[in-house]
């Protein structure tokens, strides 16, 4: 029996020995309701003596009620101890377990911070099955990301300990979204000291901080503030670009989304053109943009654009028809 259960059970057997013995030395002895509640009170939990002159039948039903009382009261004491223990156990070994998790995990995205802001990223990436990992300071919400599932280290992100415990040097990128704009500046200067190579994603809340946190090693400063508003005005100007948009770069919805993909060297499509290749044709995907090596962006590139190692195509197209073109850029 689980030990919630047996301190439950406990806790209606105290309640149904309290209400017998008020009832029984009532009838025995003649006592009112509150001297019986007192007397029984007193002997159960106490340990007075008697209050009043009992008679020889009294004496007998005192005699099973302390038996049965002391029974119930180790039972509860049991109960509520063995509650205690196995919740410290269990807690301790969930930790560890999932400390276990979080030192096997590599090529991930730690997201510093798990309120509202990161738990709505921490969806987005576990929708699309990306393994990732949480901070954040505050116990309740800790507590909560367990619960959830989150692989989540209790700790401030500032700190250069708690940020390896989460995997920094194995990490492919990090996500800050704690609310303080200084944190963040921190949380991104230390992470790009652990880590050189690390792709930093910061949350910024005033104009001035996004160059702060661009100094500090950032690669991209967004402002929830700033993309929350024009995502208003567009819902009001363009709302059905903003539902295809919604739908293209959630995790959620129709089986369609737009994805970036690093073109390798020695790839199949290395040094071809869009032409050459007939990625709409042969593989089903539509290429948005194509991000050169030299920071160049090609919008709606036409079709004798070059594509070479090092370049990201930016595509639309169905789950399968990305993973294949995936498949295409690295072999």
């Amino acid at each position: 029996m689980e030990a919630e259960k047996k301190l439950k059970i406990a806790f209606v057997a105290f309640l149904i020995v309290i209400a017998i013995g008020t009832f029984g030395y009532s009838l025995i002895e003649g006592w009112d309701f509150f001297d019986s509640l007192y007397f029984v009170t007193g002997i159960a939990f106490v340990g007075f003596g008697e209050t009043h002159p009992i008679t020889t039948t009294g004496k007998v039903f005192t005699i099973f009620f302390i038996f049965f009382g002391v029974g119930i009261t180790i039972f509860a004491i049991t109960a509520g101890v063995q509650l205690i223990l196995e919740g410290q156990i269990r807690n301790i070994l969930g930790r560890r377990k999932m400390s276990k998790k979080i030192q096997e995990i590599k090529d991930h995205y730690i997201i510093c911070g798990y309120g509202k802001v990161g738990q709505q990223i921490y969806q987005e990436l576990a929708g699309r099955q990306i393994p990732c990992t949480a901070i954040e300071k505050d116990p309740v919400t800790v507590e909560k990301a367990i619960k959830d599932g989150v692989l989540v280290v209790q700790g401030d992100s500032t700190e250069d300990l708690v940020l390896e415990e989460a995997g920094i040097k194995r990490a492919k990128g990090l996500i800050s979204a704690v609310a303080s704009e200084s944190d963040n500046v921190y949380i991104s200067l230390s992470a790009r000291v652990l880590n050189p190579k690390i792709f930093i994603v910061a949350r910024a809340e005033t104009e001035g901080a996004e160059k702060k946190l661009l100094r500090a090693g950032a690669n991209r400063a967004i402002s929830p503030h700033t993309l929350g508003g024009t995502r208003m005005a567009m819902a009001a100007l363009r709302p059905h670009v903003v539902d295809f948009m919604s739908v293209a770069t959630s995790s959620e919805g129709m089986d369609i989304r737009i994805e970036e993909v690093e073109v390798k060297e020695g790839s199949s499509l290395s040094n071809s053109t869009l032409r050459d290749c007939e990625l709409r044709q042969k593989v089903g995907v539509i290429v948005l943009g194509i991000h050169k090596k030299d920071g160049q962006m090609l919008f709606t590139p036409p079709s004798d654009s070059k594509i070479e190692p090092g370049d990201i195509l930016i595509a639309i197209g169905k789950n399968e028809e990305l993973e294949e073109l995936e498949r295409l850029v690295s072999s």
